[in-house]
């Protein structure tokens, strides 16, 4: 009888769960529907520095996000040292001069550009790269179901950088995503030295926030939306 009552407990999901079990459930509940409401993108920082135990708890948050094939193909490059920001701001800004010279683009708005790059990576407190390592998925022998596990690899370190912003946010952070080094990832993996294996996809600048962010219009859930039954799939194929 005893195994029959924790079976019980068990499927009713209720075993030990009084009314401040419950009360703390629904306000984590409310701090993380605050925290996606309220989080915005900062590009402007104040000087001082992001501890190295606020930046675990960061990686901590990161690394708990859910990945394809729990492969975690995550990896981080945490830059919060001045020299070190500083020649990876160098090398990217001279990679975009590179790149916008061949455009044929005009020359002062190259160069205010790239000192807007330079002042975006250079000034954050803290800088993280976030790569992903492919080798840890799965591999075919064609060419289709090799991109798939790509993309599962990108979608799956994606979610990981979506727990540290809402991470940093809860620690009174701002942040923002910068896609630049998917136009340069040889130029990035070099200026770091960073493992071979390890492709840039993007790098996030964070520090306590110098002033609020912009908000910006999302789309209603109307335009992007569809709820899909089986008489809209019949209606479609006829």
């Amino acid at each position: 009888m005893a195994l029959r009552r924790g079976a019980n407990r068990h499927r009713s999901g209720c075993a030990g769960a009084g009314p401040s079990r419950q009360s703390n459930v629904m306000n984590s509940d409310r701090k993380l529907s605050a925290a996606i409401d309220e989080r915005q993108s900062i590009r402007r920082f104040r000087p001082q520095r992001v501890a190295r135990t606020v930046v675990k708890r960061l990686l901590a948050a990161a690394i708990r996000a859910p990945s394809a094939h729990n492969r975690q193909p995550w990896r981080f490059a945490v830059l919060d040292e001045e020299a070190t920001k500083q020649r990876l701001a160098n090398a990217m800004g001279e990679r975009l001069r590179s790149d916008r010279i061949a455009d044929g683009d005009d020359a002062n708005a190259i160069d205010a550009d790239v000192r807007r790059s330079y002042s975006r990576i250079a000034d954050a407190p803290l800088v993280i790269v976030v790569c992903i390592d492919a080798r840890v998925m799965d591999r075919y022998p064609d060419a289709r179901r090799n991109q798939a596990e790509h993309l599962m690899a990108v979608q799956s370190t994606a979610m990981a950088v979506q727990n540290l912003l809402l991470a940093a946010h809860s620690e009174g952070l701002g942040a923002c995503i910068m896609c630049a080094p998917l136009f340069c990832p040889d130029t990035v993996r070099d200026a770091l030295d960073l493992p071979r294996e390890w492709q840039a996809q993007m790098l996030l600048t964070i520090g306590a926030a110098a002033g609020d962010g912009k908000g910006r219009p999302r789309r209603a859930a109307e335009e992007i939306v569809i709820w899909v039954s089986g008489e809209d799939a019949v209606r479609a194929r006829s």
